[in-house]
């Protein structure tokens, strides 16, 4: 039962969080919504798409944010992951910026042996250099898993008929990552690309793809 709790948990970090890539600094400051789609590399292939709401009047700059993604190939909606969270944007200083993220999400997997469901929490900031057409920035967040479900396959009872569905705590705890992130900026768009490794909580092993990357495009409305 463990090598199963530990191979599942570490399939579902492949549905990884990921915060919305912003440039703080762009030509158009007066957007309400964000619109956006990103192809990437984490654990494997995966696809997303993502909305941003910019609170107007609020004395820091804060975008919620909704986003959704799942590994490429799949059935439509068999695994997935999803995520709502805001972004704030704490201080500026001669283009130089520094911005937080929290998200609370939920991810879904399922194999042949069971159905796993996940509650979780990813945490991060991002510190860089934005100008209206272009920005890079370093960036550093945490993936918790907190709480997850378990319902297994009849196919696997029958091999295991002692196993319980119910509730586990994840046994690896979390993901690191920690990389750079680089965009260009027109009127209204951006397109940006982000990339770095991975490192499990804790700070001795690494998954089997030991870094992430992603090419998105964001529109402001």
């Amino acid at each position: 039962m463990k090598s199963l709790l530990f191979f599942i948990t570490i399939i579902l970090f492949a549905i990884s969080a990921q915060a919305q890539t912003l440039n703080w600094g762009s030509p158009q400051q007066d957007y309400r919504h964000l619109i956006s789609a990103s192809i990437g590399i984490e654990h494997g292939a995966i696809i997303g798409i993502g909305y941003g709401y910019k609170i107007a009047g609020s004395p820091l700059p804060v975008v919620l944010t909704a986003h959704f993604s799942m590994p490429s190939g799949e059935d439509f909606a068999d695994d997935f992951k999803t995520n709502l969270g805001a972004q704030v944007r704490w201080f500026e200083y001669h283009n130089l910026q520094f911005s937080t993220h929290i998200s609370g999400l939920f991810r879904r997997y399922e194999n042949n042996f069971a159905r796993f469901e996940n509650f979780g929490c990813e945490i991060g900031g991002a510190l860089g250099y934005y100008r209206p057409h272009w920005f890079v920035a370093g960036e550093a967040r945490f993936d918790k898993a907190i709480v997850s479900h378990f319902r297994h396959s009849d196919a696997y009872k029958e091999n295991f008929p002692g196993v319980k569905d119910g509730w586990y705590e994840p046994s690896t705890g979390g993901n690191f990552f920690y990389g750079l992130q680089t965009g260009v900026s027109f009127r209204n768009t951006d397109i940006y690309l982000r990339a770095g490794k991975v490192l499990s909580q804790d700070f001795s092993s690494t998954p089997t793809l030991p870094f992430y990357g992603q090419l998105g495009y964001s529109l402001r409305i």
